[in-house]
């Protein structure tokens, strides 16, 4: 993933540690998600399965990763010529902030970096990219028992590079806690 997801992992961890030192007396929570993203960037739909696997250090925050592959590619025209636009994979690292609403709801907002490489295809010819991102998004976690819930977000994908158009991705997804 580029020599910054590194650095990226690495200033997460140190900005936990305050964090991580207060935590003591509260059990963290360790948690994970599977469900389907859909993404719009420059015209095109595309969808992915995601994975996600995190931490929540306190009742406020917490720390996650994510990773995901592409299922739905999208056609484009552009003076009437086709092309196919693909993202193969996604990797990110996220801070996660929760404000719990009742015992089972929380809204919570992530801020986070990120990799994805896409794959086009034009008149037989196919080519593959990668862009580096800044990620953040607002979403939605219910749970219908002690373990297992259901999760809705929205992540706005920063691309740093020019040949990538920003992102908007919505995704639902199975959680449980672990």
């Amino acid at each position: 993933m580029k020599s910054l997801m590194p650095a990226a992992l690495a200033a997460l961890s140190v900005a936990a540690l305050p964090v991580l030192a207060q935590a003591q007396t509260v059990s963290s929570e360790v948690y994970g998600t599977l469900g389907y993203g859909t993404s719009r960037a420059g015209g095109a739909d595309t969808g992915t399965l995601q994975g996600r696997l995190g931490v929540k250090l306190t009742p406020h925050f917490g720390v996650e990763g994510e990773v995901s592959g592409g299922v739905k590619d999208d056609n484009i025209d552009t003076a009437g010529v086709r092309s196919t636009f693909e993202q193969t994979h996604s990797a990110a690292v996220y801070g996660v902030g929760f404000l719990p609403l009742t015992p089972n709801l929380d809204l919570l907002a992530r801020l986070g970096y990120g990799n994805t490489q896409f794959k086009t295809r034009l008149a037989g010819a196919e080519s593959k990219f990668d862009a580096d991102s800044v990620n953040y998004g607002i979403g939605a976690q219910y749970r219908f028992d002690d373990h297992n819930g259901v999760r809705v977000d929205y992540t706005r994908q920063q691309f740093r590079d020019n040949d990538a158009a920003d992102a908007n991705v919505l995704s639902i997804g199975y959680a449980r806690k672990f």
